[in-house]
């Protein structure tokens, strides 16, 4: 089987969230052996797709190197990357069946546009011991999917250095899994973005990730109402990598849109566990 490594919602090469991405395969592999790929990937997620009869619908589930999760809007990205432009699919609109439902991805000029259901959060407490494991006060809390910190400004995002330890302690289930914590603020006045944010998301193997689509889909209801505007510019700023992305809010969805790069082709040695 080919596998391809892709960094999606990225300005260049070595920028965004790199996933990797399994050819379609006719069956879903043992759940098992999808974790182990993932785990020895040891990407942010790996993406397995399965074929249907339908040329231009497939199964999409998603792997972190720990867990796997139900929604990921990076290897979404990716996976429609690989099958527009190394698998040549020729679809206007390609579909995907998933734990968070159809989701779907087409072309927007050099970039791709994913359909994906919208998260708006709620005004909420800040929990006990966040700001200690944050090492920053947040002004306003919210919670979606994941916790959202808002903090002061654009610097107090970049220079967060959390104890991710005592973040995994906080949060559980309701919220998406322990530690799981965006952290956010307006841009700078000047700056080619209007928000900018981070990650993290240490209980489910991810100290930081790099780039995230799903958060966006917290984030993108939140500031089209706090700025006024459906469409807004989004940096994720990951130390040494960073990801855009332009986000529209329209109600119940949100469209995300990004580029990918493919940096690796590869072929896998080991076959699939059939499950």
């Amino acid at each position: 089987m080919r596998q391809w490594t892709v960094d999606a919602f990225a300005s260049g090469p070595f920028k965004g969230n790199p996933a990797c991405v399994v050819e379609p395969l006719a069956a879903w592999p043992d759940p098992a052996w999808m974790q182990a790929l993932a785990a020895e990937n040891n990407q942010a997620e790996t993406a397995f797709l399965r074929k249907t009869a339908d040329p231009d619908r497939f199964g999409l589930r998603w792997f972190t190197p720990t867990v796997e999760v139900p929604i990921c809007g990076h290897a979404t990205l990716a996976a429609g990357h690989v099958l527009l432009e190394e698998l040549g699919v020729a679809a206007p609109l390609l579909t995907f069946e998933s734990r968070a439902g159809e989701l779907t991805v087409r072309r927007d000029g050099e970039r791709l546009e994913l359909d994906f259901p919208a998260d708006p959060p709620r005004r909420t407490a800040v929990p006990d011991g966040l700001a200690e494991a944050l090492g920053a006060e947040p002004v306003e809390m919210w919670a979606g999917g994941y916790l959202v910190a808002m903090l002061a400004n654009e610097a107090a995002v970049r220079d967060l250095t959390p104890d991710l330890a005592a973040l995994r302690a906080i949060g559980g289930e309701a919220i998406g899994g322990p530690g799981q914590t965006i952290v956010v603020a307006p841009a700078d006045a000047g700056a080619p973005y209007d928000v900018v944010s981070r990650f993290f998301a240490p209980g489910c193997g991810i100290p930081e990730d790099p780039t995230t689509g799903s958060a966006h889909c917290i984030l993108a209801p939140l500031f089209s109402d706090r700025l006024g505007r459906a469409t807004l510019r989004y940096h994720q700023a990951y130390p040494g990598r960073g990801g855009d992305l332009e986000c529209e809010s329209r109600g119940p969805r949100v469209l995300l849109r990004g580029r990918g790069f493919t940096m690796v082709e590869s072929r896998l040695r080991v076959g699939p566990a059939l499950g």
